[in-house]
């Protein structure tokens, strides 16, 4: 994984690219990898920056840090949505950051590689930018001010279906060590997981995230695999749903099973189930019901002792 003048010349398209963001933002950027990510390949070309703030042709995994005023020494990793896509980031991982640091957490927010965009890792890609990421968050400990065993994960729609993952298969080596940051652990503290992704399986199968990760006609083997609530054992972290029962995008039933899963498990969990809200409500659709379940995952984080 050496600098090669290619990841230089992406390296540094992308920090442009951030820059033009970051300009009234009290944020900042670190790549994931040292070098060409697992496997290499992926797009060629600069980041791709939609009309509505989603991005794609992630050349350059990495993190866009937002640093709370006070840091009260808790991280949150975010993962944003959109069929993996696209990442929306200025919808849904943005606002959620704001949020959180405005509370006291330091938060990251995850450009994680999309597996269609000729990544040589296919769709192992952004479950191995989430992993790298909470070690990498961990090695960074001392620079943020965060205690190592206060670092949860936030994800939206698709996002949630990357953070479950990492929540539940955090034992899980998808990729070979690269640095000492991979001695470190991948495992959250605790994963809240909004209006997620969860199952692959029939009858909830007609989404972007299964399509994407692993094709229209997959073998059961792959359903089983990519599906969140199969890895839910006793030793992975709390768990906090928020979806609406009015999801056309991913039924209510992801999160339902999602919680009956961590109850067989022993696992900690807490719902809410929203009746209004649709998909994509971020920190809360005006109008809806959605709008309360920040208030509640304030709570949640309390009691997790991820705020104080």
């Amino acid at each position: 994984m050496a600098l090669t003048r290619r990841t230089l010349v992406l390296t540094a398209a992308s920090l442009v690219a951030w820059r033009a963001h970051a300009a009234s933002e009290r944020s900042s950027f670190l790549p994931l990898w040292p070098g060409s990510p697992p496997g290499g390949g992926g797009p060629s070309g600069p980041l791709e920056i939609g009309p509505r703030g989603a991005v794609a042709a992630i050349a350059v995994p990495g993190l866009e840090v937002f640093t709370p005023a006070r840091p009260n020494g808790a991280a949150m990793l975010i993962a944003a949505g959109g069929g993996y896509k696209r990442i929306e980031v200025e919808r849904e991982a943005r606002p959620a950051a704001r949020w959180l640091a405005s509370r006291g957490i330091t938060a990251f927010v995850l450009f994680y590689r999309l597996p269609r965009e000729d990544w040589a890792a296919g769709a192992l890609a952004p479950l191995q930018d989430a992993q790298r990421a909470l070690r990498l968050i961990r090695a960074n400990a001392g620079r943020y001010g965060l205690s190592p065993d206060r670092i949860g994960v936030l994800g939206f729609s698709a996002g949630g279906h990357l953070m479950g993952l990492a929540a539940t298969r955090s034992a899980y080596r998808s990729y070979e060590a690269v640095d000492e940051t991979d001695a470190l652990s991948a495992r959250p503290a605790e994963a809240a997981l909004i209006y997620p992704i969860i199952t692959l399986r029939q009858p909830y199968d007609h989404t972007a995230t299964r399509v994407q990760l692993i094709g229209h006609h997959p073998d059961p083997a792959a359903i089983r695999d990519w599906s969140v609530e199969t890895h839910v054992r006793s030793r992975c972290p709390p768990v906090f749903l928020a979806q609406a029962e009015d999801d056309p995008i991913a039924n209510v039933a992801n999160s339902r099973i999602m919680a009956e899963a961590c109850e067989r498990a022993g696992v900690p969990v807490e719902s809410d189930i929203l009746t209004t809200g649709g998909h994509g409500f971020a920190m809360g659709r005006p109008g809806t019901a959605s709008i309360t379940w920040p208030e509640r995952y304030e709570i949640w984080l309390r009691a997790k002792g991820a705020l104080s």
